[in-house]
């Protein structure tokens, strides 16, 4: 069982990563959230006034969560377990839960299980544990880059209170690389390291937020300098193989691909680019964003102007057929038409409407005169009788006809809004529906 505590490692420990070895062991030397732990905050009072309770933290990496769980547990003179949901199973969770329960035997002290990932955890592994959070034996603290409402059990969710953690600016990354460089004991302190604040800024803005990363790159850095004066050369070659924070399954994935959609059909062509150059320098499959901006060509764009989906494929087959980067410039070509171009999701409702329609309406009849009629028993019954040929009608429309079901006869699903090119198809349907309304008079 991974069953590390934090607390027993302090001192030296040249061994362990910068990372580690600087973790904070107290809420003044955290740095980062201070809207759960700042002062008057709901989980500094939790942790001040010792209401220990199950939680979830809710993250990106790096963020604190890790050792906002140790500090808790140590605060309140709990055993820490850790377990990774990556490397462990229910048998862990056994050895974990037994040995809380010794404990709670011989010291009279809680025990807090630290459930690192715990999205990793199935519906099983999840309930293993619920037993045991209820009767106290554990208080169970997960940490999660998830959404915990997608993830997580109900049962699960509905005893943990969730707390949300929040990317670190460029500021507080600068103020844990300036502690690492002061520490002497368990940072880089005893090296007496130059940096110059270009250098440090650059840093920060190469961690994007997470403390661990930015920690790990100025170890690296200091191990490159051999003058001992890290500069903004060092950290450009440290940091030239980072990548922005995405993950391709979870959630940060679906906020970006959101917020580009949402700036596509909000005509934001320059938010719809940031969004694009965000996916694809966080590693997202080119292919993937193609196919994405073939659905907004349809559903945000629709007929108001259909060349639209036309760039959208050719930006998909660009990419197919060339690769990067001349594929991704064709998207992006794709991805600024669109959010230039006039907007109609007339399409997109009609085909919901006329989706909930069939299901609703159950299978209704095709109407006689529209049936095929290949074979003399149906013509002899009548399918295909009395169907009137539109190309021989005037204006090449049979006007009063009926193509629809006989219960659903006059039922519209299409309405064309007053943009783009949907303007003239607007213009044409009223003119049929007043063909059509004429020949009912007569």
């Amino acid at each position: 069982m991974n069953n590390p505590d934090l607390f027993a490692r302090e001192g030296g420990g040249e061994n362990r990563p910068l990372a580690d070895r600087m973790r904070p062991q107290t809420l003044e030397a955290f740095v980062g959230q201070s809207h759960i732990v700042s002062e008057s905050k709901p989980l500094r009072r939790a942790i001040e006034e010792d209401r220990l309770h199950s939680m979830i933290f809710w993250g990106p990496p790096g963020t604190g969560k890790t050792t906002l769980a140790s500090l808790i547990a140590r605060h309140s003179g709990a055993q820490f377990l850790s377990l990774s949901a990556v490397l462990s199973g229910v048998k862990d969770i056994r050895a974990a839960v037994e040995q809380a329960r010794l404990f709670k035997q011989q010291a009279q002290r809680p025990t807090v299980l630290f459930i690192d990932e715990v999205h990793r955890f199935n519906k099983s592994q999840q309930d293993a544990f619920l037993p045991h959070v209820e009767d106290g034996t554990v208080v169970f603290i997960g940490a999660t880059t998830e959404n915990p409402s997608f993830e997580l059990n109900n049962a699960l969710l509905s005893r943990a209170r969730t707390y949300v953690l929040k990317a670190l600016t460029s500021v507080e990354v600068e103020r844990i690389i300036d502690q690492a460089l002061a520490d002497e004991r368990n940072g880089l302190g005893q090296r007496h390291l130059s940096v110059s604040q270009e250098a440090r800024s650059l840093l920060a803005e190469a961690a994007d937020g997470d403390a661990r990363r930015g920690l790990n790159l100025l170890e690296i850095a200091a191990d490159l300098t051999e003058s001992g004066e890290i500069g903004r050369q060092v950290v450009e070659e440290v940091a030239s193989g980072t990548l922005r924070r995405f993950d391709k399954g979870g959630e940060a994935f679906y906020d970006q691909i959101s917020a580009l959609h949402k700036s596509v059909r909000g005509s934001a062509p320059d938010a719809a680019l940031y969004w694009l150059a965000r996916m694809i320098d966080g590693g997202c499959d080119p292919l993937y964003v193609a196919r994405r901006v073939v659905r907004m060509a349809s559903e945000d764009i629709g007929n108001a102007d259909p060349r639209a989906l036309q760039l959208a494929l050719n930006g998909w087959d660009t990419q197919e057929r060339l690769g990067s980067p001349e594929g991704e410039l064709a998207i992006a070509q794709a991805v600024a038409y669109l959010a230039c171009a006039p907007k109609s999701n007339a399409v997109y409702m009609a085909w919901k409407a006329a989706m909930a329609e069939a299901k609703a309406s159950g299978s209704l009849e095709v109407p006689l005169a529209l049936r095929n009629a290949p074979t003399q028993l149906m013509k002899s019954l009548d399918y295909g009788k009395a169907y009137r040929y539109a190309h021989d009608e005037p204006h090449g429309y049979a006007a009063g006809e009926n193509y629809l079901p006989e219960p659903l006869r006059g039922h519209r699903y299409y309405y064309p809004v007053e943009r783009g090119m949907e303007i003239k198809i607007g213009e044409k349907l009223a003119f049929l529906r007043k063909l059509d309304k004429e020949a009912g008079e007569e």
